[in-house]
């Protein structure tokens, strides 16, 4: 059975200083790098307070 999940944050959440390199950790949940941030939150920034499901590239609006 699916279920939902739902991520407040759309952007990535930066390791403080003090580390090798800079990483960012994955924030939305749809990298594919997890939990490493690839870039895909990009996808959510016009999502307003409306609540969607990914799957691939396809978005679909969730309705209650």
């Amino acid at each position: 059975m699916a279920r939902l999940v739902k991520h407040d944050e759309t952007g990535p959440y930066e390791i403080p200083a003090g580390t090798e390199l800079p990483a960012w950790i994955c924030g939305c949940g749809l990298s594919k790098n997890k939990p490493y941030c690839d870039g895909t939150h990009k996808k959510t920034r016009d999502e307003g307070s409306q609540i969607f499901t990914y799957h691939g590239d396809k978005r679909t609006p969730v309705t209650k």
